[in-house]
């Protein structure tokens, strides 16, 4: 038994006690730093400390596309009518065998700016998405490019505007939100939370000097870059990773920027069953292995210090002494307060859902998910073809 402050407690629990200390300050620590990190350069931006490109320079934006006639035929017109004065939209059909063909026909008699290459049928590519991009890339005749997906919509016709002005002198990447429109159902909620906090997180890190990826659904850098670092050739054995390793692999502190404006974001169709939605999950991190060491560990960390942190909380509450649950209680509200202030607040800024109780079931339970995945071998498996 050890003494502290009158109180006799376990050795064990004493040790239990400094390790759930540790984890909390290192939870902190990874809130303020990274989570917080949108607000902050937020404030930089309102207190003129972030310069935009003043000129607005020719743009690409490649969209490729696989069997989704209907929602390019939704969609594309949003990005078609953007209000930019000089950029090209070069979509890539990537082998599909519905109407996308008669559809992209009739759409350029209407749309000057449209433009469309193909991936040939015979491609025996293991990712034809990252082999359509890469055609897209070599058509293109601006040296800005900016990437979504066919399932998306920009939220305003500002969208090249707020992407592009980032490009100042250095800047080859620029990382932006791609949410998911808002339905009703526990499965949307969870959607939209789990999009939203990997956002916070890959972003926040950029604006801290790490970045690590970016989602195609809302992603930016120079055809020069990508020809310089010769593209997807050290990943060209995976089916995923066209936007988040290549981003990974060359985007630094100096040549990396994030568009935190609301009207920049892109919305895409969320998946509608929980089956779809796991499979998915398990297609974006069976390319995290391929990650650089740095951002793995960083990575690691977090829900390593999360999971522990509700474990030793859980396990200190069933020793059934007063001052222990209470100071267990008081650790445990800190934490929480502090994820609703920060999430939320980032949320009111984005104009996005806010979370309360939800909050604390999705952070418990997300790692579940993800350690599922990583534990059955979904995450590296190749049978699912679809990208």
């Amino acid at each position: 038994m050890t003494e502290i402050f009158g109180f006799s407690l376990p050795l064990l629990t004493l040790v239990l006690l400094c390790g759930l200390f540790l984890v909390f300050c290192y939870q902190m620590y990874f809130y303020c730093r990274y989570i917080n990190g949108i607000i902050r350069y937020r404030n930089k931006i309102r207190k003129g400390k972030v310069t935009f490109l003043d000129e607005k320079p020719g743009v690409s934006i490649i969209i490729c596309s696989k069997n989704e006639a209907d929602k390019l035929k939704e969609f594309l017109p949003a990005i078609l009518e953007q209000d930019y004065p000089n950029f090209e939209v070069i979509v890539v059909n990537d082998g599909s065998t519905d109407e996308t063909d008669m559809l992209l026909i009739d759409l350029l008699k209407k749309y000057p700016r449209l433009r469309t290459t193909f991936v040939p049928m015979e491609a025996t590519n293991l990712s034809t998405k990252k082999l359509g991009i890469s055609l897209g890339i070599k058509a293109a005749k601006n040296d800005f490019l900016l990437f979504t997906d066919a399932d998306c919509q920009p939220k305003s016709q500002d969208w090249i505007t707020l992407m592009v002005r980032n490009f100042v002198p250095k800047v080859e990447f620029v990382l932006g939100y791609g949410a998911y429109f808002h339905r009703k159902g526990l499965l949307n909620r969870l959607i939209n939370y789990d999009t939203f906090f990997i956002a916070l997180q890959y972003m926040g890190m950029a604006v801290a000097g790490k970045p690590y990826m970016g989602v195609g659904r809302n992603l930016a850098y120079r055809k020069t870059t990508f020809l310089h670092h010769n593209g997807f050739s050290e990943s060209l054995g995976l089916i995923s990773g066209d936007d988040d390793l290549f981003v990974n692999k060359t985007a630094t502190k100096n040549n990396t920027r994030v568009e935190i404006s609301p009207e920049s974001i892109t919305f895409s169709e969320p998946k509608t069953t929980w089956k779809s939605w796991y499979s998915q999950k398990a297609r974006h991190l069976s390319v995290s292995p391929s990650y650089t060491w740095q951002s793995k560990l960083i990575l690691f960390m977090e829900p390593f210090t999360r999971g522990l942190f509700y474990l030793i909380c859980l396990v200190l509450l069933l020793q059934g002494n007063w001052l222990l649950s209470l100071t267990v209680v008081a650790i445990f509200l800190i934490r929480y307060l502090t994820q609703l202030f920060i999430v939320n607040r980032t949320a009111k800024h984005f104009k996005e859902r806010r979370f309360v109780l939800l909050l604390l079931i999705f952070d418990i339970f997300l790692p579940f998910i993800t350690l599922s995945i990583f534990i059955t071998g979904n995450a590296s498996r190749k049978k699912n073809k679809k990208w």
